[in-house]
């Protein structure tokens, strides 16, 4: 691997991992570190680099699959768990499309009404802009390809790192009580849910089945072989590192005002609060940053997950080599009805209050992760199937396996509320 010479050539480095930093930053990262840095403080703020490093390691391992073996992580669990596997997936991806969907359309609605609130009702604006962002995703998506997405992508990450760093600064926070937060950890109020909330902050932190889509990113990239894993793991390296940085600002915002709220609106009451020590410029800035963050995730969504739907159905229906290349292609019959189902169907569900949605969606988010951590432990365990030298390492092998225990966690601990 050669070392990047320009911006532009680390750009096209770092553009996969991005991509997962920006699809991975949603509503539900904003309001679970938000709430967790309001109950407890910065405090805990080592949970937020603990949940970024779990997910380095599956998405590197899901990596290092591809890379070494040249079949995509969904391949390879098909053709090695077998039946169960089948039956399985297809019952978990379409719940999961449709309450993620769900979910995101009615964050990027509220967000936006609260910058253009032109509706009586804040509900009506939720629904009008939430749907005016899930076609406009599709344009998108369909218009420019891969390389329109990436350039999107890349505006709507800046805007909103950029927005959520400066609050961040401009709040003054205690920078002593922060770098305790991230050497020394510890939880407070155990006897009072404490131990909820920094599970809940740990599991909050970056992507769940849109771990998956990593693949395909890299694939369109022109990444295959092993001699791109390094690249890859500096990718992603970055790509979680960035996320952490945002779930670490978000903690230290909720720690420094008061607010109430759940869900989407949470954006609007942060918003609110921060008008007064920051004042309007403030406020606005703030709000653009979270929608870059929950248009950012819709986008990313939008775009990649049909690529898993078109995967599956190639296998299932066992499509020869040049018929799977077609059908995961992004003009593709199969991709364009998958899309344009995610984008609409889900629209039936802005009826329902965005705190019910996003109860359901987190609680299949959290389901998946001890899945792909067990998947990973299988598959890249064993030597006929990787090859010895992309085994996993024992130092992996802990963490899948810390993984399966802490997701057992919280589910406990109801992550889901």
């Amino acid at each position: 691997m050669t070392t990047p010479k320009t911006p532009l050539a680390l750009l096209a480095l770092l553009g996969p991992g991005i991509l997962v930093a920006a699809t991975g930053v949603g509503a539900g990262d904003l309001a679970t570190a938000s709430f967790t840095g309001n109950k407890l403080g910065v405090a805990v703020l080592w949970a937020v680099v603990a949940g970024a490093g779990l997910k380095f390691v599956l998405n590197e391992g899901l990596a290092r699959w591809q890379l070494a073996t040249g079949s995509t992580f969904l391949e390879g669990c098909v053709k090695h768990l077998g039946l169960p596997f089948r039956i399985l997936f297809p019952l978990y991806l379409l719940p999961w499309s449709f309450f993620v969907g769900a979910a995101l359309i009615s964050a990027c609605g509220v967000t936006v009404h609260a910058m253009i609130p032109v509706f009586d009702d804040p509900r009506h604006g939720m629904i009008v802009f939430g749907i005016i962002q899930s076609i406009l995703g599709v344009v998108l998506v369909r218009a420019g390809g891969f390389k329109l997405f990436e350039r999107v992508m890349d505006v709507c990450i800046g805007i909103m790192f950029v927005t959520v760093l400066t609050t961040t600064v401009l709040l003054k926070p205690d920078w002593s009580a922060v770098l305790a937060g991230l050497t020394l950890p510890r939880i407070p109020q155990m006897d009072s849910g404490g131990l909820g909330w920094t599970v809940a902050l740990i599991g909050g932190v970056g992507g769940t089945l849109t771990i998956l889509c990593y693949g395909y990113w890299i694939r369109e990239s022109g990444r295959n072989g092993p001699e791109h894993l390094r690249t890859c793991r500096i990718d992603l390296a970055v790509a979680y590192a960035g996320t952490a940085l945002f779930g670490i600002c978000m903690v230290i915002i909720g720690s420094r005002i008061v607010v109430t709220g759940k869900g989407a609106g949470l954006v609007v009451a942060l918003a609110d609060c921060l008008a007064g020590p920051l004042g309007p410029v403030g406020k606005w800035a703030f709000l653009l940053g979270a929608w870059g963050a929950v248009f950012s995730s819709l986008l990313g969504v939008w775009q990649s997950v049909p690529y898993v739907f078109c995967d599956f159905c190639s296998m299932a229906l066992k499509d020869s080599p040049a018929a799977r290349a077609a059908r995961l292609a992004t003009t593709s019959r199969c991709y364009r009805w998958y899309l344009y189902g995610l984008a609409l169907v889900p629209m039936l569900a802005l009826q329902f209050s965005f705190r019910e949605v996003q109860k359901y969606y987190a609680v299949l988010g959290a389901a998946f992760m001890p899945c792909l951590a067990f998947a990973l432990l299988y598959l890249n365990g064993r030597s006929t199937l990787v090859g010895k030298p992309y085994r996993n390492r024992p130092l992996t092998v802990a963490v899948l396996s810390a993984t399966l225990v802490f997701f057992a966690l919280a589910g406990w601990f109801g992550l889901s509320d």
